[in-house]
């Protein structure tokens, strides 16, 4: 009657529905010097588990705080760093000539001269992409091999 007893609870422990009590009478069993024969494998996980049972942690935890290293608060002094840069050098170039005309044709006459120029280099960027007619044309004859395609389908679906 025990060994038949011990065999189910063995069972719902290998499914993982055994209780705490289940296993405490299953830990009792096997840390009896006769266990059946047929139950002799389990003998050594159980005793494990009975050993692993009664250690404890015995080292002592240090509770020391660490240093923590503020990396935001390097990150806000370069800021201002940069920003005492930028203002003395802003400051040293406010005597600088901004290069404003007084005379309006002269600003006309600089500003059509500067547009012309940029007109000029985009007119030769554009002729260079000239070949990409030649890749649309291609995948215009790509157009009526797919139109090829649904009249095969159509013949070899019927």
């Amino acid at each position: 009657m025990v060994l038949n007893n011990i065999e189910n609870l063995l069972e719902k422990y290998e499914n993982g529905e055994t209780t705490l009590k289940e296993e405490q009478q299953l830990k009792r069993y096997f840390s009896q010097e006769t266990v059946a024969s047929h139950l002799e494998v389990y003998k050594p996980m159980f005793a494990y588990f009975l050993d692993n049972q009664k250690e404890q942690f015995t080292k002592d935890v240090p509770l020391k705080t660490k240093k923590v290293f503020y990396y935001k608060w390097i990150s806000v002094a370069a800021v201002g760093v940069l920003m005492v840069g930028i203002y003395f050098k802003s400051s040293n170039n406010q005597s600088d000539d901004l290069g404003t005309f007084d005379d309006p044709e002269l600003a006309y006459h600089q500003v059509t001269q500067s547009l012309e120029m940029i007109s000029n280099q985009f007119n030769k960027g554009t002729s260079t992409v000239g070949y990409l007619n030649e890749f649309d044309k291609g995948a215009s004859t790509l157009e009526y091999l797919t139109e090829l395609e649904k009249s095969t389908k159509i013949i070899f679906k019927n």
